[in-house]
């Protein structure tokens, strides 16, 4: 096929960006506003809330898979001394809850599904008699036959997990947006592959906890969720409350990651605890409750085809995509939606087409995870690409850049990209790893590979919104309060809007307080999800700052005798230009101007309001719409080296660059790639527990690998695309996520570049590589599914790998390589 034989595919003539002049505060150092609460120890999390009288929380958990509960008798557990209350299922309103589908109980009524399940819990006056009131608690179970894998939980005649879900599939969807199969026949070069991810757990530093307390017929919640005011409606639903008889508080937060967005039952069980002893009462879990419990990144099975033109163009996608629910759904039905579409934002495809089912196993429930679902597309689709580079013979960066989208595309999905610099990203990226020079004198057993990524700045997930709003009031003293229900996760994220209204404002970065979340008291906010806060927070907060300071304006004008469009602040004091009649210039404290804009007949506070809606669309049932305002682009690239000895991998050297607009804060924004960066390679070689019998064998950090200083790479490069996008604030977009989405198939596709091994399950172990490189393969049931890539593999005799470029790559006809697992 030639070129010509395409329809053109290229973008819209070139928006115009609008870039403004930006001022001096952004883009600078700022110090965090948080930093010496946390240094000196006086930060508040959940574990250290303190109300008289409290109680403390422990949770009995299921011992089986799937098991019918007979009877639970609790009459030695509550004559124990110190337990104030034993709860059971009968003593909750007995309501399904859950974020997208409803089907979670509070604690089980008469099943369990999965070990871990919530069966009863105990309030007590410590810790160690909850605990040991949890022991005595006996439950008769009656087994059921569990499904504890896809496979047994799609086959024919298998057990429900969930009766009301035939076939166990809890959601399902698929398109076909131009004629996918009629591109794949008219394709030149064509590959294929199945690829798995594994379940990983965010392992924040601090597990999840609540505090709750009752006020007659009205509950206070202090939760370290990320989404208070999403949190509150789940929980009014669980607890068969009114929304107005349920207020949540943010607490601190030692890390979210997605994993603290209330799907769990753990804040709905503390506050049962607290109606029913009439105390406050603490419930904060253990870390063997978080990995027993947890909402894990959910495992997918992917089965990707892509066909190209001899020349390289991509023609079409088609993807087959399988997720494990585990026992409940949580936020997983949106995580496979943005996993299955999210992605062909990043290339011109003429055609997709997908088919996606999430499906129920007796499993611990899964749910949101930093990435969202694309770190697991990304995994199975970019090895796809690297693939189809070799089939080629052209070089990873040259194939992305021949396909990459532009400022002004619209994918197959409807996602219009009001500003992309993903072209710029690969450049960089490819130079900061020296790409083409470590191609001209390749090393032994160390290999090249590149990835690239899109995301969200925000997203419509929830009812047809995705906005934000605050209040920015002036005071007598010269400072701004922030009023707005956002939060913060460990992020940085009040550093933020704190620093977007200093500089709106014309004040210092000290002079402004932002308040914490607290459904009561602050503006309604949707919370720290989908790299939203920044672009959605950040535009309501300037807009209320905008407002305030018009208003502020408007007041010293008055006082100081000249025209309002003269005025400017800086450094916190107002300034005029000299009078027409010989005056001096003018100037006047912002203090100054609020008092006496306040201490006056009809007096006014100094406030202003402002709301922002992301400039996005509702996608339809099969994922069809502009889900975003914005979407920001990253590309990264690895060099690793493999010891052919023992297959065990070496990151040498490693670069990420980012497209999130303008950078307001440097060293904010490299601390999110950085620990993004981490985060990947720990779900790509590190992160896996043994598994017997439905359940993680060891829960816990001795068994579960988190990533540490000798995974990550020997040198690290971060940069950031020059970049404005119009409708962020000072024309930035997000970036807390992105920078963890194409690690694992990076250093998959870069390990196949190194030793000829690709390994299609994660994690990528030794153990695995060691046996792809072995010639007769690994024995049976000792390595997880492995490939020989054949456009790297080395030669017999052991000789390096063959270069990945040249004549003769692409034989006539369609070629596929198949799941040689």
């Amino acid at each position: 096929m030639s070129t010509t034989d395409l329809p053109t595919t290229a973008p819209a003539a070139p928006l115009d960006l609008g870039r403004a002049v930006l001022p001096p505060l952004i883009g600078s150092p700022v110090e965090r506003i948080d930093a010496l609460e946390k240094v000196s120890g006086r930060a508040s999390y959940a574990a250290d809330s303190r109300l008289p009288r409290m109680l403390y929380g422990a949770v009995l958990r299921s011992p089986h898979a799937h098991a019918r509960v007979l009877r639970v008798d609790t009459s030695r557990a509550e004559r124990l001394p110190g337990v104030h209350a034993v709860i059971t299922g009968a003593d909750t309103a007995k309501v399904k809850w859950g974020a997208f589908r409803p089907d979670l109980y509070p604690l089980a009524l008469d099943r369990v599904r999965y070990v871990g399940d919530e069966v009863a819990a105990v309030a007590a006056r410590d810790l160690e008699t909850a605990r040991r009131a949890c022991e005595l608690i006996s439950v008769a179970y009656e087994p059921l036959p569990a499904v504890l894998s896809l496979d047994e939980a799609l086959a024919e005649g298998a057990p429900l997990v969930h009766d009301d879900a035939e076939g166990n599939v809890a959601h399902e969807f698929a398109f076909d947006r131009g004629g996918a199969d009629d591109w794949f026949e008219r394709s030149d070069v064509v590959v294929e592959g199945v690829w798995e991810t594994a379940r990983q757990w965010h392992a924040a530093i601090e597990t999840i906890g609540c505090t709750a307390e009752w006020s007659g017929d009205r509950v206070s919640m202090w939760v370290n969720t990320q989404t208070p005011f999403l949190a509150r409606q789940r929980y009014a639903t669980a607890l068969g409350l009114p929304l107005r008889a349920v207020r949540v508080v943010q607490t601190e937060i030692g890390g979210g990651f997605g994993g603290k967005s209330g799907d769990d039952n753990t804040s709905v069980i503390c506050a049962i605890l607290a109606r029913r002893t009439g105390r406050p009462v603490q419930l904060v879990n253990t870390r063997e409750d978080e990995f027993l419990a947890g909402r894990p990144r959910i495992p997918m099975r992917y089965r990707v085809k892509l066909g190209f033109t001899a020349s390289g163009l991509v023609t079409a996608k088609d993807i087959e995509v399988t997720a494990d629910n585990g026992a409940y759904t949580g936020k997983a039905q949106a995580v496979l939606g943005a996993a299955t579409v999210r992605h062909d934002a990043l290339f011109n495809y003429r055609a997709v087409k997908a088919h996606s089912r999430l499906v129920y196993t007796n499993l611990v429930p899964t749910g949101a995870f930093r990435g969202f679902g694309n770190p697991s597309a990304d995994w199975a689709v970019g090895q796809a690409w690297d693939l189809a580079a070799g089939k080629l013979g052209i070089e990873v960066p040259d194939l992305f850049l021949l396909n990459a989208v532009e400022q002004g595309s619209v994918s197959p999905h409807n996602h219009k990209i009001t500003s992309c610099e993903l072209k710029q990203c690969i450049r960089k990226a490819a130079d900061a790893i020296d790409w083409y020079g470590k191609r001209a004198h390749p090393t032994p057993h160390r290999g090249l590979a590149m990835g690239v990524s899109v995301h969200v700045s925000g997203r419509r997930s929830f009812g047809d919104y995705d906005g934000s709003s605050a209040i920015v009031r002036l005071t007598e003293d010269g400072r701004a309060a922030v009023i707005v229900g956002e939060g913060d996760i460990g992020t940085g994220a009040r550093t933020t809007l704190a620093q977007i209204t200093a500089a709106e404002l014309g004040l210092p970065v000290a002079d402004v307080s932002v308040s914490r979340p607290d459904t009561d008291l602050t503006t309604h906010a949707l919370g720290a999800l989908a790299s939203r806060v920044t672009y959605v927070a950040g535009n309501a907060v300037k807009r209320a700052a905008e407002q305030a300071c018009g208003r502020l304006l408007e007041a010293a004008s008055r006082q100081l005798g000249r025209p309002a469009s003269q005025l400017w602040v800086e450094d916190g004091v107002v300034h005029g230009p000299a009078g027409p009649d010989g005056e001096g210039p003018v100037s006047s404290p912002v203090g100054t101007v609020v008092r006496a804009e306040l201490y006056r007949p009809d007096g006014e506070p100094v406030v202003g309001v402002g709301s922002f809606d992301n400039p996005s669309e509702f996608p339809d049932q099969s994922r069809y719409g502009n889900e975003s305002g914005a979407y920001n682009f990253a590309a990264e690239a690895a060099e690793v080296e493999v010891d052919p000895a023992t297959g065990a991998i070496t990151v040498t050297e490693f670069a990420a660059v980012v497209d999130c607009g303008t950078v307001l804060n440097p060293p904010l924004a490299e601390g999110q790639v950085e620990g993004g960066i981490a985060q990947g390679l720990g779900m790509a070689v590190a992160e896996r527990f043994a598994w017997r019998d439905g359940a993680p064998a060891r829960p816990n950090f001795g068994d579960y690998k988190l990533p540490t200083a000798g995974i990550m790479p020997r040198t690290l490069h971060i940069g950031f695309a020059d970049s404005y996008e119009p409708t962020g604030p000072f024309g930035a977009k997000g970036v807390g996520e992105i920078s963890l989405d194409p690690v694992p198939s990076i250093i998959a596709s870069a390990v196949a570049d190194a030793v000829g091994v690709r390994v299609h399950e994660l994690p990528i172990t030794a153990e695995k590589i060691f046996w792809g490189m072995a010639p007769e393969g690994a024995p049976p049931g000792t390595a997880d599914p492995v490939a020989q890539d054949a456009r790297s593999a080395p030669p017999p005799g052991g000789a390096d790998p063959a270069p990945r470029t040249g004549a003769g790559a692409v034989r006539p006809g369609t070629e596929t390589e198949g799941d040689d697992r």
